[in-house]
């Protein structure tokens, strides 16, 4: 980097906290071990998978006698998967923590993520090279990738690259997905013999991999904050031009924890809940009557103009179009080849209409031809339709623009609809870290070395009490196994961590639940303006609404 910016140069003079179990004691700590542990489900099955990890307790250290090694470490870390801001720090913390064990030892950083590790590139780490790149966002320290560690092949690859360079022990820093291999990893590694311990860290800005001992991934914080600051500017702008619905659509395709997190800190007109739409079996018709209701009531009282947000994965939640993407992509695997040979889209259309049953049809038929076109060409390797790349509030806005309109021929409507749509994504997914990701980033690194030092393998780092400041933060290790359940992949049972979906009894959805039908009429916008790094506590390191709820 040839130039900083003021900001990164100051931010990168911050120290981040540690748990006060760290920033007391040092490695001077003891891993107190608690009782035996099951899996979330499917115990019997897991337990047949997992014989050499599974049942390990949950561990939390404490002052002791300290661990520092007798000889270096040497050991390796990769980023797995999408980016989430605080990678950085958690490596940060882990080179740091290494350094606290043996003042010596060695962090090898895998290049490119998973494939890195397997084609054995990798950057040797120094303090020059980590000062560089500490508190900052993005995961630019060595890069990402979602090659999948599962097969022995690559497994054998992995235990010889750390045979050569005398590595000991992994990290995996990663979603469930990727904390799954490292649960594979670290089975293989002990089953083998091999020496080599493995720890994965819980990141995703999707807020989906949490439990009772996990409490938030690393990068949902910033993430919907930047979010959220971006929400505000836009309903600040609608309040003051009074005439743009403005249609939001955020990342979480699996879980709607970013939406609603949004919605508890900028209190949008309409906010879109999947998992409560697929419980409800709410319609897609349904869905933009709600819409085109709450648009109409604003109407009268000469708002014409408000805030939706929108979840990414919404459209696989509703269940007409969940049935008419499951039949899509067995027609479109089937039937490539004759849909390829149709050049002209119409008559594509016309094919795949023939092709699809009753229902199905009717769901296909009434949705905007742009989505019709997004439906059956953008496809995934597996022949898969690409959810994540339908314009899902382009759809909402056109269904809802022709239901005015019919109800404006009717009568019952006399206001102005015009819309903008946004995606809010990859805006903030490679943000500088808020003090709260900086801190938690750092202090999952640090434990992740404590647990190398302990000896242990087939753990997630994890960090609890974290709506609480930092130095009553609680570090410790749960076993991966205890989050894995079985699910149907590819035709087949495989073991994966359980994804945690938006709990509709849960406090932060009945906070909103509460409050949604007011903010719906009422113009009630926050503003929380950008993420805050100097100042006063309850300003700069306040956690996400919903950990607030959850843990309070």
């Amino acid at each position: 980097m040839s130039e900083i910016s003021p900001l990164q140069k100051a931010r990168a003079a911050y120290q981040p906290k540690l748990p006060t179990v760290f920033a007391k004691h040092g490695m001077a700590v003891a891993a107190q071990a608690g009782a035996a542990t099951e899996s979330v489900a499917d115990q019997d099955a897991v337990r047949e998978l997992f014989p050499n990890t599974y049942g390990l307790p949950v561990v939390t250290f404490e002052a002791g006698t300290g661990v520092k090694a007798a000889a270096p470490v040497k050991a390796g870390v990769i980023l797995s998967g999408g980016q989430a801001p605080g990678g950085h720090n958690v490596i940060a913390g882990l080179y740091d923590g290494l350094k606290a064990v043996h003042p010596d030892s060695q962090l090898f950083g895998f290049l490119g993520g998973p494939s890195g590790l397997v084609d054995n590139k990798f950057k040797i780490f120094d303090d020059a090279f980590i000062n560089a790149y500490r508190n900052t966002g993005g995961f630019d320290i060595i890069g990402s990738g979602r090659t999948k560690l599962e097969t022995t092949e690559q497994f054998e690859k992995v235990v010889a690259n750390c045979k050569q360079h005398g590595i000991t022990a992994l990290v995996v820093i990663g979603g469930d997905d990727s904390n799954t291999n490292a649960c594979l990893l670290a089975e293989y590694m002990l089953a083998q013999k091999t020496g080599v311990q493995v720890i994965g860290c819980p990141k995703t800005i999707d807020g989906d991999l949490k439990n009772e001992w996990i409490e938030t991934s690393f990068g949902f914080d910033t993430a919907t904050k930047v979010y959220s600051e971006l929400i505000g500017n836009i309903g600040r702008d609608a309040n003051s031009a009074k005439k743009y619905w403005h249609f939001i659509k955020l990342m979480g395709r699996s879980a709607s924890h970013i939406a609603l997190e949004c919605a508890l800190q900028t209190h949008p007109n309409a906010c879109l809940i999947s998992e409560e739409i697929a419980e409800n079996k709410t319609t897609l018709k349904q869905i933009i009557n709600q819409l085109a209701d709450i648009i109409a009531k604003r109407a009268e009282k000469k708002c014409n103009f408000g805030v939706a947000l929108i979840p990414e994965g919404l459209i696989e939640f509703v269940p007409e179009m969940k049935a008419l993407i499951a039949e899509l992509n067995d027609l479109l695997t089937h039937e490539a080849a004759a849909c390829e040979r149709i050049d002209n889209m119409e008559e594509r259309i016309g094919f795949v209409l023939g092709q699809l049953g009753t229902e199905t049809r009717e769901a296909y038929a009434c949705l905007p031809k742009t989505i019709q076109i997004q439906l059956i060409m953008d496809r995934d390797p597996h022949g898969n339709v690409q959810v994540s790349l339908v314009e899902t509030e382009k759809l909402l806005i056109e269904m809802v623009k022709a239901e005015l309109k019919a109800r404006a021929a009717a009568g019952t409507y006399t206001g102005k609809f015009s819309a903008q749509n946004h995606f809010f994504g990859y805006e903030g997914r490679c943000a500088a870290p808020s003090n709260f990701d900086a801190d938690y980033c750092y202090s999952l690194g640090y434990t992740a070395a404590a647990l190398m030092a302990a000896g242990k393998s087939g753990y997630m780092s994890n960090i609890r009490h974290t709506n609480l400041p930092a130095t009553a933060w609680v570090a410790g290790g749960v076993p991966l196994t205890m989050l894995m359940n079985m699910e149907r992949r590819h035709g087949k049972n495989v073991p994966v961590i359980r994804k945690a979906l938006v709990e509709l009894d849960g406090k932060p959805f009945a906070v909103f639940a509460a409050k949604r039908d007011s903010w719906a009429i009422e113009t009630d916008y926050v503003y929380p303006g950008p993420i805050q790094y100097f100042g006063p506590t309850e300003v700069c390191d306040h956690p996400t609404a919903t950990l607030r709820y959850e843990r309070a």
